[in-house]
């Protein structure tokens, strides 16, 4: 139970941070002179590194562990938050994602994502798994929820990154207080079991491709160009939706026991992604942020699923490297999309984010469905 305190400690904090990371960033970006095409490399760049960087995560922690890991990556994240609060130049804020820590999507994007995962699974049975991811990402929602929530009360981006750092370098100790258990057990090639993920992987590259175009950093960018929202309207309105994604994950874990988890995935998935397609008809901001509530009440039911998923269908020692490979592929999928969305966004093409997303999304959704309904989970009947 301490092992999972920890864990679930640290993935809270983490979460906060994140929580207002992706609703400031490209603000604080856009402040210190970026374009708009250079805001969306910012954000593509973070994507595509917190992805590359979890490979190789993955592969150092087994000679390192993954205590030790997970503590170099809370001191990675205080870098990158040092980074945005200190720095003034483009080209040393462009770079400010290498580190995978940004934050500007995701609490389950980055170099911690594989070998926190793994660890979870060593601390809950086969049985509890689907319910344990559920709290895990219930965790990771509610606090980032209130990160979100929190730019409506404080103002100043400058500090907020400097708080990022602190809070990077509290997520380094914790996991260094976790025991022996959650090592787990070695294979021998971490990276053993990528072919039989391959297909999988596949429709992750796509399913991430369609995210990019509407990750939170983006939509938060595109409230603000659109229709003028600023960052006391848009830290409760991502707040809201870190609430809705938080009640949705518990949800999750009980459904996937009842109904199994890629029927879980797919079918919470679908109606997100078609409710989607419609918020850049909206004419005003109410009706867009309406439409955005219900889509992501449904939106992250399947990451859960997918988690307890993947990490059940490969051997105990090869879990990070699983994980690891498949959120690469689906992170560097993803970091296209924030860049084409910066430039769709600064021509005034309002609607292709959310046409290009929604449409690859949907797509995925019918290819997993047609190719994994009948490949069931380890601790699946």
């Amino acid at each position: 139970m301490r092992d999972r305190f920890l864990l679930l400690a640290a993935r809270g904090l983490r979460a906060f941070a994140f929580g207002f990371s992706a609703v400031l960033v490209a603000l604080h970006l856009e402040r210190a002179g970026l374009s708009p095409t250079q805001i969306g490399l910012t954000l593509g760049i973070g994507l595509a590194a917190a992805s590359l960087t979890g490979l190789g995560s993955a592969a150092l922690a087994v000679p390192l562990g993954r205590r030790r890991t997970l503590g170099l990556i809370g001191v990675l994240m205080a870098g990158t938050g040092a980074d945005l609060a200190l720095a003034s130049s483009p080209e040393l804020l462009i770079l400010a994602g290498v580190t995978g820590m940004l934050g500007a999507a995701s609490v389950d994007y980055g170099p911690f994502a594989s070998v926190e995962q793994a660890v979870l699974t060593e601390t809950a049975s086969a049985s509890a798994r689907n319910r344990a991811f559920g709290r895990y990402s219930l965790t990771g929602g509610l606090f980032n929820a209130a990160g979100g929530f929190s730019t409506a009360l404080f103002a100043g981006t400058r500090a907020y990154f400097l708080l990022y750092a602190a809070i990077g370098l509290v997520t380094a100790a914790l996991p260094l207080f976790m025991s022996e258990q959650v090592e787990g057990g070695q294979a021998e090639a971490v990276f053993g079991s990528f072919r039989p993920l391959a297909g999988l992987a596949a429709l992750f590259a796509l399913d991430s491709l369609g995210g990019g175009f509407v990750a939170n950093a983006v939509i938060a960018y595109w409230l603000h160009v659109r229709f003028g929202a600023g960052a006391a309207l848009l830290g409760p309105i991502f707040a809201g939706v870190a609430i809705l994604q938080s009640l949705s994950y518990e949800v999750s874990g009980r459904l996937a026991d009842r109904v199994g988890l890629i029927n879980t995935m797919v079918f919470t998935h679908l109606p997100s992604n078609l409710l989607l397609l419609l918020v850049p008809f909206s004419p005003s901001l109410a009706g867009a942020v309406g439409l955005l509530l219900a889509r992501f009440a449904l939106s992250q039911m399947d990451v859960p699923a997918r988690q307890a998923y993947i990490v059940s269908i490969v051997p105990p020692g090869e879990r990070a490297g699983a994980v690891a490979m498949t959120g690469a592929v689906r992170g560097v999928a993803m970091s296209f999309g924030p860049a084409l969305a910066g430039v769709a966004i600064g021509a005034a093409a309002f609607g292709f984010p959310f046409f290009a997303g929604g449409g690859l999304k949907i797509v995925y959704d019918l290819g997993l469905f047609a190719g994994f309904r009948n490949r069931h989970a380890e601790h699946e009947t």
